[in-house]
C-alpha cells in the first residue's frame, strides 16, 4: 500500500519542526528525508529561514481560537502554497498527487506538504485535532492522531505529571 504523502506524516513533520526547530539547512534536509520527504528538489541556503517562517505561520493555525479562524489561516497558507494538483510517479510506478510545481525548493515543497497535509488532517479527523499541551508550563505542539480525538497532552509523561498534580491537589488537606 502506498500512503498519501499529504496525510498525517507532513503534520507530524510540522509538529517536529515546530517543537525542535532545525539549526542548519543540512539538518532540515536530513530531518525531512528521515520523515519520508522525497528529496528530488534543490535545497538552498534560504530554505532554513523560509521554513522557520512557514512553521511560525503554521503554529498560528495550531493556536487559532476557533475552527473558523483556523480555517481562514489555513486557507491563506493553502493559497500561497498550492498549484493545481497533478499526478506523478517519480518514475517508480507509484502514482500519487502533487500540489506543487516541479523543481521548486525544499521550503516550497514543505509549504505544500504541510498546508495540504494539515487541511486533510483537520477535515478528516476534526478541526480541533491540533493543539498545545494542557500541562501548565508546557507549550509543546501535538497533532491528535488518536482514535477518540481526546488528546490534550503532548506526551504520556506530561499527562502523568498533570494527573499527579490533580491528585495531589485533591488529596492535600484544606486549610
Amino acid at each position: 500500500m502506498h500512503l498519501n504523502p499529504y496525510g498525517a506524516d507532513p503534520v507530524r513533520l510540522a509538529v517536529d519542526l515546530a517543537n525542535d526547530p532545525p539549526r542548519s539547512v543540512a539538518e532540515l534536509a536530513r530531518r525531512c528525508q528521515a520523515a519520508g520527504v522525497v528529496m528530488d528538489m534543490p535545497v538552498r541556503d534560504d530554505d532554513l529561514p523560509v521554513t522557520r517562517r512557514l512553521i511560525e505561520e503554521w503554529s498560528e493555525i495550531v493556536d487559532a481560537a476557533s475552527a473558523n479562524e483556523r480555517a481562514g489561516l489555513l486557507n491563506r497558507m493553502l493559497a500561497s502554497a498550492s498549484t493545481y494538483p497533478r499526478l506523478t510517479d517519480h518514475a517508480d510506478g507509484h502514482w500519487h498527487l502533487h500540489y506543487r510545481d516541479d523543481g521548486v525548493s525544499l521550503s516550497a515543497v514543505l509549504r505544500a506538504l504541510v498546508s495540504v497535509g494539515t487541511a486533510l488532517h483537520l477535515t478528516n479527523r476534526g478541526m480541533d485535532r491540533l493543539g498545545r499541551c494542557a500541562l501548565d508550563g508546557c507549550r509543546t505542539i501535538y497533532a491528535d492522531l488518536s482514535r477518540n480525538g481526546r488528546q490534550r497532552y503532548c506526551s504520556p509523561p506530561c499527562a502523568n505529571r498533570d494527573a499527579v498534580r490533580r491528585h495531589r491537589a485533591r488529596s492535600s488537606p484544606k486549610r
